[in-house]
């Protein structure tokens, strides 16, 4: 079925949206494309305020018709609208009966969950790629991993993740946050988002969310707790899953682990500590106390702070016969916003545009960035200066 357009970007007002909408603008200049959102006011003055060379879209996140309108008329929607379990439901079912394909930038695992519930199936019936994650949560940790197995020619068995990053915070990802009631058994199990029967016994014992502080050999510094390991080791873990049900499993029993990188046993210990510290609050009514000194909805980190950020994935793999290699991922930008906008823009373009996504034309569902745009996203990734190299 024709489309009108390629993209259509889903909440494009927000902080993320508008620099989702200003990357098409200055890299995709000959891209058909839309800006769609709840405002038709606010989109008119993004449009204006930007010069962006595209139509407007109007449509609530809890109009099913209008967003089934919506995802008619296009390839692929990029959603930066959060929370993501408070507006995201009904355009994803809009995309799944409509036809298109799917992309965001949700943590949200407990929502992505729902989500396989609901819609895998059909999803897959009609070759629809419904794939969340793909901004910093968890792009690095899963097309990481990915790219990591594939410089092996035989069966991984572990692989290992520590992240760095310099950037800023913004109102929408605290207000997911805020969203997250009730979901702390559901976040706790390491394989949430795995299809049934796909966890051994022996992969359950090693893969329990790792407090450790330690040194690890090959690499500068100390291990600690990872800010989103919550998040990301049950996408990668989901890739490896469906990777395997494909016939192109990682290693028999493979298991991973995600850690953040910190200069010194002291900041290490300190910044697990924070972030444990930080993780019990949330998931207390204590949260309420610290909500008004966070950032707000709409807010974000300023320009020259995007531009200085960064981030650093290092992967240390070892194969089933103890071969060891490290990989490594590294982009310039702040992660949450400059890169996120970059990872997820190029995740819609590859849905868009590729003939060669894994799996071929007819397969889809929910799935994970590495098992749905694979390959493909890394040469993307590759050639908008993401960078990847084997270490070692």
């Amino acid at each position: 079925m024709d489309k009108k357009y390629e993209i259509i970007i889903y909440g494009a007002t927000g902080f993320t949206g508008q620099i989702c909408c200003k990357y098409l603008r200055d890299n995709y200049s000959d891209l058909v494309w839309a800006m769609a959102g709840r405002s038709a006011t606010k989109l008119d003055q993004i449009k204006s305020e930007f010069n962006l060379d595209c139509d407007i879209l109007v449509a609530d996140g809890g109009d099913l018709d209008a967003l089934k309108s919506l995802a008619s008329q296009t390839k692929v929607v990029l959603s930066t609208a959060g929370p993501f379990a408070r507006y995201g439901s009904l355009l994803v079912q809009a995309c799944v009966e409509e036809g298109a394909h799917y992309t965001d930038i949700t943590g949200e695992n407990h929502w992505v969950r729902g989500l396989i519930d609901k819609h895998h199936e059909e999803a897959a019936s009609k070759g629809i790629r419904i794939i969340p994650s793909c901004g910093y949560d968890s792009i690095p940790s899963d097309i990481g991993a990915f790219f990591t197995v594939s410089q092996f020619n035989k069966p991984v068995s572990r692989v290992d993740v520590y992240h760095q990053a310099q950037g800023g915070a913004s109102g929408g990802t605290t207000e997911t946050i805020f969203t997250m009631d009730g979901v702390g058994k559901e976040m706790r199990d390491p394989f949430v988002l795995n299809p049934e029967h796909t966890v051994s016994d022996e992969q359950r014992e090693k893969s329990k969310d790792s407090i450790k502080v330690e040194q690890v050999d090959g690499l500068e510094g100390w291990a600690g707790v990872g800010v989103m390991a919550v998040a990301n080791t049950r996408v990668v873990r989901r890739s490896a899953a469906l990777m395997e049900q494909n016939q192109k499993p990682y290693g028999n029993n493979f298991t991973f682990g995600e850690h953040g990188l910190f200069a010194t046993k002291r900041t290490a210990r300190l910044a697990s500590l924070g972030l444990v510290i930080g993780f019990l609050v949330l998931s207390t009514p204590l949260k309420h106390l610290v909500r008004p000194f966070l950032p707000k909805p709409g807010e974000g980190p300023t320009q020259e702070t995007q531009d200085n950020g960064w981030f650093r994935a290092t992967f240390v793999a070892t194969s089933e016969d103890n071969e060891r290699k490290i990989c490594s991922m590294y982009g310039s930008g702040d992660p949450g916003y400059k890169s996120t906008a970059k990872l997820v823009c190029e995740s819609a373009l590859a849905l868009a545009r590729s003939n060669e996504l894994p799996g071929g034309q007819e397969y889809g569902g929910v799935l994970t960035s590495a098992v749905g745009l694979g390959d493909v996203l890394v040469e993307r990734l590759k050639k908008a200066e993401i960078e990847f190299k084997v270490l070692s």
